[in-house]
């Protein structure tokens, strides 16, 4: 068994994607040009925001999202530390501090009720991750950032396709962050990710920082990034998007089949609040003796993965910002039990 299927997938959609993929080779343009633009568009229309600016990756659509910010060195991001690294790991690239705030029990995202308490003068944006395809609690992370002037980036790297109160995870916030790394609900067949936002002048800083910050060639008006997705993955993207409403049923419908036949055993299944929908980015489990189960899984051929371990506040690559055990007891407690099944 895979633990994602994605031979099958190509193989569902082979004609198309090949189609598309030697039409961009015959053209000879595989940096921008007319799939990257068509992309963009589609994805404006199937989130409903306003502006989409593909990118290199999920990484590089929140670095972006913070340039544009001009968040720096002395500024501070909020953040949770159960998520993949790359969510803080941006913030300190761009020489601000991660600050993390423990996470609600049930969804494992960002618990919203601690947040205040992290925000201090030098607070410039909060970064709430919507795990494994279910979205945060926009509402009130928005309502919080709005009382005290900062900005939200949703990193929407897990949760393309969701639903909020019956609007597109990427477009609930100032700016949505989303990766299309092949195993994601929409995934390229390589590294690929977009930024979305209603916001005109944010938009056009974005395109210009993703291009080195030129604004007209070999004028640069930013310091930026070679920031952007290709022509080839664009077009693969464009398949597998004209065919992602029937995944999502597929997805629902799976993840129902899973709650349903785990309902009797002894572990805790995803949590979905109400109003919202979840793609499954990935589907996780919580279990005790964890090693014990995956093993024995293993042994009758079903693969499993940890997503993740190990929290962000207790990698060697944070230690400089002193945390211990037992500072986030929510996400250790979890990253401990938490167990990705086949899907």
């Amino acid at each position: 068994m895979e633990f994602i299927n994605l031979k099958a997938q190509y193989a569902a959609y082979k004609n198309e994607i090949d189609e598309k993929v030697l039409g961009v080779f015959g053209s000879g343009q595989f940096v921008m040009g007319k799939e990257v633009e068509a992309l963009e568009a589609e994805l404006c229309s199937f989130t409903g925001a306003k502006h989409t600016l593909s990118c290199a990756s999920g990484t590089d659509a929140l670095l972006l999202a913070l340039m544009a910010l001009d968040i720096k060195a002395g500024d501070e991001v909020i953040t949770t530390p159960f998520t993949f690294i790359a969510t803080a790991e941006v913030i300190a690239l761009v020489g601000a501090k991660p600050v993390f705030v423990d996470i609600d029990e049930q969804t494992y995202n960002i618990d919203p009720s601690k947040i205040e308490a992290a925000i201090t003068p030098k607070t410039k944006a909060i970064i709430p991750v919507s795990l494994y395809g279910q979205c945060a609690d926009m509402d009130e992370i928005n309502a919080i950032a709005a009382k005290h002037g900062i900005t939200v980036v949703e990193d929407a790297a897990q949760s393309f396709g969701a639903e909020y109160k019956g609007k597109k995870s990427c477009n609930l916030s100032r700016i949505g962050c989303t990766s299309f790394f092949p195993s994601k609900p929409l995934g390229c067949y390589g590294d690929g990710g977009a930024v979305m936002t209603n916001d005109d002048e944010l938009a056009k800083k974005i395109a210009s920082i993703r291009v080195h910050g030129q604004g007209e060639r070999y004028m640069h008006k930013y310091i930026g990034i070679n920031g952007r997705m290709d022509a080839v993955q664009c077009a693969i993207t464009r398949v597998k998007l004209a065919h992602f409403g029937e995944e999502l049923t597929a997805r629902a419908r799976l993840g129902a089949r899973y709650l349903k036949l785990l309902a009797d055993a002894d572990v805790v299944a995803p949590f979905t609040k109400e109003g919202r929908t979840n793609v499954y980015g990935q589907f996780s489990v919580r279990v005790k003796n964890r090693e014990t189960v995956s093993k024995k899984m293993n042994e009758l051929g079903v693969p499993t993965a940890v997503h993740y371990p190990r929290p962000l506040h207790m990698q060697e690559c944070f230690a400089y910002l002193g945390h211990k055990v037992g500072d986030f007891p929510v996400s250790e407690r979890v990253a401990s039990e938490i167990m990705s099944l086949p899907f």
